[in-house]
């Protein structure tokens, strides 16, 4: 019995984010004009404050 209570603690604990804070997503769209035309830019990430992970395109 205290397995399965262990069990479910820990599962509210990670589901609510306690040890950290939840990732958020992050994006970006751009466009400029300039002599060569129109040129767009694109990125998409995540961070928690902490740590960022993202892409550009």
């Amino acid at each position: 019995m205290s397995r399965l209570i262990a069990i479910a603690a820990l599962t509210v604990v990670a589901a609510c984010g306690a040890d950290d804070p939840p990732f958020r997503p992050t994006g970006n769209v751009g466009v400029s004009v300039g002599t060569n035309g129109v040129n767009t830019s694109t990125s998409l990430g995540a961070t928690n404050g902490t740590f960022s992970v993202g892409v550009s395109l």
